[in-house]
């Protein structure tokens, strides 16, 4: 038998983003502010990651987790670890089960919070056997940092974006040998500065333009084979491999809603205010863009908090919306949704190519709406953040906007 309990804001998801909301719905009297997470600790990724650079005093990740944690408790926030959301059974109404047993609970504000993962070997869809040895970089910093696992001896990293930096440094103080960092792309993605700073530490080669067509192995790890971009084949001996990156929203609980999903990054979609299609509903932080730093999706969880507040007091919610869509090679836009009774202060997008000194071109039924060069290239793997000054010539009752580069 389900217990039932009415809560006045329910937010899902214990990492930087929903606590943050959390925080600043509790600080603020916003009513009963509870938070759930399955997880046994609440602080979301973040209190796996050992290495330092997390606020603005450059804590660990778990340093940054327990502030989190302490911001929204200390003001009232109730947090319940160990709860998973089932599903839906209403539109504000919540499933759950956790060892205290089945509850059913009512919100009169729902956030979605569950941030995002990075996609496996077997959703990367990476053929050849299924030896040990195969981590996320999420997985390995578990292992390492959770754990206290034996990793293996050499590894082969997959990617070479920021936080496939995290996973070097994670192999490195695991004792593990790093044989080379492998990317589709032509280059590096993390900031120069980083890139060049984390060749110096670990002195790893760089093999760009390849992909991992297979792995080798019984019962362990044996190595992987590489394809080059220009056909050629090499193979590269490691017990190890670690697939960074490519990360994609926790959306099941958003899906299981009904919520629509925006193309382009797969979570929820929404507006500037992080107002989902259905009224009454936010997403916010990774779970709308996977995947942004810690500090980011905080901001906006304290920037959500306050949409939520105003919510709560009026009740007011747009009966319309006007979609954002992107071209190739750009991959998404986020926030993705346009109500123009509240017009978002910026937007952020993400591209899949290099691109020198993009040129953006925002239009609406063949109509300019911005045109702007960039003076910063447009990199894989890394956002870029255009204003939103120009959302005020957006018709309401037009098409879609579209997000394009200048040919």
């Amino acid at each position: 038998m389900r217990r039932e309990r009415i809560v006045d804001v329910l937010v899902v998801g214990a990492g930087p983003a929903g606590l943050a909301t959390a925080a600043g719905l509790a600080a603020t009297g916003a009513g009963e502010v509870e938070v759930v997470d399955r997880e046994q600790q609440a602080g979301g990724a973040a209190r796996h990651c050992a290495h330092g650079g997390f606020g603005r005093f450059g804590m660990t990740g778990p340093q940054y987790a327990e502030r989190w944690v302490a911001a929204a408790v200390g003001v009232g926030a109730v947090l319940r670890t160990g709860v998973t959301v089932t599903g839906w059974s209403g539109p504000l109404t919540l499933d759950t089960t956790s060892p205290r047993g089945l509850e059913r609970i009512t919100a009169r504000a729902v956030v979605l919070a569950t941030g995002a993962r990075e996609r496996p070997r077997a959703a990367r869809l990476v053929p050849g056997t299924r030896p040990a040895g195969v981590f996320t970089t999420g997985e390995l910093q578990r292992a390492v940092h959770g754990h206290g696992q034996r990793i293996g001896t050499r590894a082969v990293v997959v990617g070479a974006e920021p936080v496939s930096l995290t996973a070097l440094d994670t192999l490195r103080q695991a004792g593990v040998e790093v044989a080379a960092l492998v990317t589709e792309h032509p280059r590096h993605q993390a900031s120069r500065a980083r890139a060049a700073e984390a060749r110096l530490r670990h002195a790893i080669p760089l093999l760009t333009d390849a992909t991992v067509t297979e792995l080798l192995g019984r019962g362990r790890l044996s190595g992987v084979g590489l394809r080059h971009r220009d056909g050629r084949t090499a193979y590269v001996a490691c017990d190890t491999v670690v697939f960074t990156g490519d990360f994609v929203p926790d959306h099941e609980l958003a899906r299981r809603g009904g919520l629509p999903l925006d193309p382009g990054t797969r979570g929820p979609a929404v507006d500037g205010a992080f107002r989902t299609a259905e009224r009454g509903v936010f997403a916010v932080g990774n779970v709308l863009h996977a995947v942004e730093p810690a500090r980011v999706v905080a901001r906006e969880g304290a920037a959500a908090s306050a949409s939520v507040r105003r919510y709560l007091r009026d009740g007011d919610w747009p009966s319309a919306s006007v979609p954002l869509r992107v071209a190739a090679p750009l991959g998404w836009v986020a926030p993705n949704r346009l109500a123009l009774d509240e017009p978002a202060d910026g937007f952020t997008l993400r591209t899949t190519e290099f691109v020198t000194r993009p040129t953006l071109v925002i239009t609406q039924d063949g109509r300019t709406l911005h045109r702007a060069r960039r003076r910063r290239p447009a990199v894989p793997n890394r956002p870029f953040r255009i204003p939103g000054d120009w959302t005020g010539r957006v018709d309401a009752r037009g098409g879609a906007v579209r997000i394009a580069l200048a040919d």
